[in-house]
């Protein structure tokens, strides 16, 4: 899936609180990471004849908490009961965002799935901006889902679009759940403890579905690939991006994800659009960005009318 990430869009303009204007590098790690992510997608789907989509979940979410963990090394003490229902709430939502998204993937083409995803976060913003006129946005975006079912030849797969639609509203959920995360733990301690738990969570359905195979070498090796294409790379970019970024900004750009994933789909998977199925991942795009204007606005009214 789309590296679980964004955080909910609606502050305000950093850059130009600072006085200093962004600079392109960071806009190139959020795209750079972005492809990173989309690229570990493809990959996954290689894996699915070998393991399955909950034994890929597994692999991936296996590795990238290894990783974190050896990178953040999170404090276990000091934290009260609170911190530990919030954190285990994190790992839950982070394995069923995971589960679902690559259900739909074994389902829908990689660019369709991304879209239909991004619908959750795109009605969380909607929702952070209190303004009536945002929810055009919303209906600009599931105008473009409805166009996307009646782009390609073959109809979309029904479960599959129920897979995407429930990773779209678990990653709504992993958003919220993030900040409050970012809260209560300090640095990467929270996202490293959260992916421990996503791990945890899957195992048994990854074990499950994917039997003996899922420790064969090339699928460890694969597996391993993807944990550091989806993850790694992507949470370490956008952390070092959101330093010189605004949130706005930096959710835009994340609005980009249904294009690249795409692009990637169609360069590396052989999965052509259809012009129709393009137009209607412009309008999901389109909106996308149009919600995390309308919340960036109410975030700056407010900080305005705090100062006054």
């Amino acid at each position: 899936m789309t590296a679980p990430i964004s955080p909910a869009a609606g502050s305000d303009d950093a850059a130009a609180l600072s006085g200093r204007p962004a600079t392109l590098w960071p806009v190139a790690m959020v795209i750079v990471g972005l492809a990173c992510q989309e690229v570990g997608a493809s990959f996954a789907v290689v894996l699915f004849p070998l393991v399955g989509a909950l034994g890929m979940v597994t692999l991936r979410l296996v590795f990238s908490a290894v990783i974190l963990l050896l990178i953040a090394r999170p404090k276990l003490r000091g934290h009260s009961r609170g911190d530990w229902m919030t954190v285990v709430a994190f790992g839950v939502v982070l394995a069923t965002m995971n589960m679902l998204f690559y259900e739909a993937l074994a389902r829908l083409p990689l660019g369709t799935t991304v879209t239909i995803e991004v619908l959750g976060p795109l009605v969380l913003s909607v929702a952070v901006s209190r303004r009536a006129s945002s929810w055009l946005w919303a209906v600009l975006a599931f105008a473009g889902v409805v166009l996307l079912s009646q782009g390609g030849a073959d109809a979309l797969d029904p479960v599959g679009v129920a897979f995407a639609a429930g990773a779209g509203a678990a990653w709504a959920g992993y958003i919220l759940l993030s900040s409050r995360s970012g809260r209560r733990f300090a640095k990467l301690d929270g996202i490293a403890l959260a992916m421990a738990v996503a791990a945890v969570v899957s195992l048994p359905f990854g074990v499950g579905s994917a039997g003996g195979s899922i420790i064969q070498p090339s699928a460890l090796l694969l597996g391993l690939a993807v944990a550091v294409l989806s993850s790694t790379i992507p949470y370490a970019f956008e952390l070092i991006a959101l330093r010189r970024l605004p949130e706005a900004a930096f959710s835009i750009l994340m609005s980009l994800a249904p294009a690249i994933a795409a692009l990637a789909g169609l360069v590396i998977l052989g999965q052509a659009l259809t012009w129709v199925e393009g137009m209607a991942i412009v309008l999901v795009i389109a909106a996308s960005i149009g919600a995390v204007r309308a919340a960036s606005v109410r975030a700056r009214r407010e900080t305005a009318q705090g100062v006054a």
